[in-house]
């Protein structure tokens, strides 16, 4: 299973538990971090898919993106060391998944009413072609490492292009 703080992100807090011994120090972590936290199933080597949202009441999705590394989790360490994550555009996946993972993308956006910009993560577990979503980003990076200005580049929309139209969309009365 992985513990993690219900409202932080940049993967601070987490732990990944693979005894029930280290339960109880993996919850301690998190609670450090916030007063409510989550422990979610653990998945066996899935594909961490990224798909980026723009716009307000008619948001649009990008492609899908897929984040590789090394470590045993996408911890703050690999998203934040240069080289030690591949962000592949567009991701290794079936057309059919993709489909499937920007709409989800746009209905999970959706139901909890976001605005501007968004990122969905999802895990897709080849084996069992299981789709799950895994968080809502409501204020993705914007460093050199980042995945949502790829995305969103690979899409068709340049960073000058993307940044003002975040700015247009601020601006919009909803």
């Amino acid at each position: 299973v992985y513990v993690k703080p219900a409202n932080l992100g940049s993967s601070i807090g987490i732990s990944r538990v693979d005894t029930p011994k280290l339960l109880p120090s993996a919850i301690e972590r998190a609670l450090v971090h916030d007063r409510r936290i989550i422990v979610e199933q653990g998945l066996t080597a899935p594909q961490e898919l990224e798909v980026g949202i723009l716009g307000n009441d008619e948001p649009s999705a990008s492609l899908v993106g897929e984040v590789s590394y090394a470590s045993d989790f996408y911890n703050y360490t690999s998203k934040y060391t240069e080289g030690l994550t591949d962000l592949i555009i567009p991701a290794a996946i079936s057309q059919k998944v993709a489909s499937s993972c920007r709409r989800l993308a746009l209905q999970a956006f959706q139901a909890i009413d976001c605005a501007g910009l968004a990122r969905v993560d999802f895990f897709y577990d080849p084996t069992s072609c299981q789709i799950y979503v895994n968080e809502i980003n409501t204020m993705p990076g914007f460093t050199a490492t980042s995945m949502y200005p790829k995305l969103w580049e690979a899409s068709g929309l340049s960073y000058q292009r993307l940044v003002s139209n975040l700015i247009d969309l601020a601006l919009e009365t909803r």
